[in-house]
């Protein structure tokens, strides 16, 4: 019979009576035990624990923090994923400020509160076991990224579209993406294109609701000179270019009931006329195209031609929406952030864990087009190293009751109790610090280690 393999957690205390509590408070785990750096070091080299709660008054030196620091600081370079939860006695709230910006991942206060801890601890290790599952699933990305050369994405929703569309590349099949708007249908129509044998040829993408009606002909089908006022010369249309290579027709359901006719004609017989021209063109092209609305209503509503959808739709293929693609907001987040970072806030370095739970719990209506643009708002807009809730205009997720971890919690009530007292002082320091109850330094450092100016 398999027994479970318990998750490890490493208790790093120099009280024995206090070892003796937390050793047999966690039944879920298997729990290793230290008294000094040393000892703890040793053991986070050999068994790798996940989650460590570490007293910061270790010997040689238990009544301050220099051996608790030098512990941290070397857990985390030997494990930087390691979840370090620290100490903190009472009156010791800059040291545990001080341990955050460290890296630690959040502190308890002593005397110890079992269930408080118990909390913060299992926390610890569902973020633990998240980012392991999240570095899984982007060593698999990079085969997944050879597939269509720039699709990311940790969903299987995804990676089953992104094989469909590997699979009917060389088919030379007209292929229909079915999505909703910002889901990705012209990177996807590009990775047809070049997953295809047509792929050395041009890719020439038109947007049929971009352009008004009465001149998307002319740019589908092009024009001899004189055909109109203002035709000044022969001109090549949008199929003309895709000779050769693939035509991407997105909103298809925008083209005008008279234009399917003649797209219809083309479908049929690869051959088109120019506005003004007597003479049938042969165009060699592959047709993909994309539209976010129901095509069989608008068939049924008279508004879409039955016998252009089904030459259009040899292949259907539909895209999931963000929000039905577990795990790829977070993923795609931070392949932004990282981007908009290096071009435009070198400063910025990651997203603030509220910030991340935030973009898990948000619906995005506007799919991964929305995400791409708060993200490099909030790069721009972020005045610290980590980008928060509120840089993405997402606070309001955790205003509405969905769940945050302790640390994201205490984080956000430090920032709006901040604000008010900065507001009321004037944005003067010491008036605020006293106003808070706190030493100037100490403010100086919450300001720093959450990114406000005053």
């Amino acid at each position: 019979m398999n027994i479970p393999v318990r998750p490890k957690l490493l208790i790093v205390e120099d009280d024995e009576g206090l070892q003796r509590q937390l050793r047999w408070a966690y039944d879920d785990y298997e729990v290793l035990v230290a008294s000094d750096r040393d000892t703890a070091l040793n053991m986070v080299r050999s068994a790798e624990p996940a989650v460590v709660t570490l007293d910061l008054g270790l010997p040689p030196d238990p009544d301050g923090v220099s051996e608790g620091f030098a512990a941290l600081e070397h857990i985390l370079t030997l494990k930087p994923a390691t979840k370090v939860i620290v100490a903190s006695g009472h009156g010791a709230r800059e040291s545990a400020l001080r341990a955050i910006a460290s890296g630690a991942y959040d502190f308890y206060q002593k005397p110890v509160d079992i269930d408080q801890l118990g909390l913060i601890v299992r926390r610890a290790f569902q973020l633990h076991e998240i980012e392991c599952e999240n570095k899984r699933l982007e060593s698999e990305i990079g085969e997944n990224r050879t597939v269509l050369g720039t699709m990311i994405t940790a969903a299987p929703e995804m990676v089953k579209v992104a094989r469909t569309i590997e699979r009917v590349a060389n088919a030379d099949v007209t292929v229909m993406l079915l999505g909703a708007s910002g889901t990705g249908k012209e990177l996807l129509a590009r990775g047809v294109h070049q997953q295809s044998r047509r792929r050395g040829a041009g890719f020439i993408a038109i947007n049929c609701a971009a352009i008004p009606e009465n001149l998307l002909e002319a740019e589908l089908f092009g024009y001899e000179k004189g055909a109109f006022t203002g035709a000044i010369k022969t001109t090549e249309g949008k199929i003309e270019l895709a000779q050769g290579g693939t035509l991407f027709l997105d909103e298809v359901g925008d083209i005008p009931l008279q234009l399917q006719v003649k797209l219809l004609r083309f479908l049929q017989e690869r051959v088109i006329e120019r506005i003004g021209g007597r003479r049938p063109i042969a165009v060699d092209t592959r047709v993909v195209c994309a539209t976010h609305q129901n095509l069989e209503e608008m068939i049924a509503a008279g508004t879409f031609r039955e016998d252009l959808y089904y030459r259009l739709a040899e292949i259907v293929v539909r895209i999931p929406s963000l929000a039905e693609r577990n795990g790829d907001a977070a993923l795609l987040a931070k392949h932004f952030l990282a981007r908009f970072a290096r071009e435009m806030n070198p400063q910025v370095k990651g997203f603030a864990p509220g910030a991340l739970a935030a973009i898990e719990q948000w619906r995005w209506p506007g799919n991964v087009r929305e995400l791409e643009n708060r993200v490099k708002r909030a790069v721009i807009m972020a005045d610290g190293r980590m980008v928060s809730a509120e840089d993405l205009d997402l606070a309001s997720v955790e205003q509405d009751g969905l769940p945050v971890n302790l640390k994201a919690a205490r984080e956000a009530a430090d920032r709006a109790v901040i604000r008010k007292a900065l507001a009321q002082a004037d944005g003067n320091i010491s008036g605020t610090a006293k106003l808070l109850g706190i030493s100037r330094p100490t403010l100086y450092d919450l300001l720093k280690q959450y990114g406000m100016q005053p």
